[in-house]
């Protein structure tokens, strides 16, 4: 990632500029590390950060709409000054979380302060949920995104190869 990238990211005023982020890119390459880095810096500049696994938004979301409480807790959430949704791509998901996940970047939409890690491009949100709600969280996530690719192997896989996946550096006994 350039460091011009970086540097921008890092800064609260991205927030005041209604500016979301969303950080895409294969397994093993950083995302959740680098989001978590963003986080402690927006926390450690007096910001209020909100972080859920797309899963445990879902739930947090089904919940309230039991209550019928659903805008409530929407709101509730979008108090924070950045709310992170991490984790999208990994199993297709439900009708629910889709609708979840939308209606967060719906409300987030012009208050900026949203971000997003995935495993896939924005543009590929289609082939883990329906069609027409995946057009209409991509339409509202994009505009005005700080967009970052991730890219190389899996530091995890290649720690594993090298033989340096385990505590102490020593490789797995392979049975057989």
């Amino acid at each position: 990632m350039p460091q011009a990238t970086r540097n921008a990211l890092r800064t609260p005023e991205r927030i005041s500029r209604r500016e979301k982020c969303v950080i895409s890119g294969p397994s093993g390459t950083g995302r959740p590390d680098f989001m978590e880095a963003l986080c402690h810096e927006a926390i450690d500049a007096d910001l209020r950060v909100s972080r859920f696994p797309l899963e445990t938004l879902a739930v947090t979301i089904g919940r309230a709409e039991a209550d019928s409480g659903v805008a409530r807790t929407i709101a509730r959430i979008c108090r924070s000054d950045i709310v992170v949704v991490d984790g999208i791509g990994l199993p297709p998901v439900s009708h629910e979380t889709a609708e979840a996940f939308y209606r967060l970047v719906d409300a987030a939409y012009e208050r900026g302060g949203l971000a997003v890690t995935s495993d896939i491009h924005p543009s590929g949100f289609d082939a883990i949920m329906p069609e027409t709600v995946a057009t209409a969280t991509v339409d509202r996530l994009m505009h005005r995104v700080h967009m970052v690719e991730t890219g190389g192997e899996s530091r995890r896989l290649a720690k594993a190869l090298a033989g340096k996946g385990r505590e102490g550096n020593r490789p797995l006994d392979v049975i057989g």
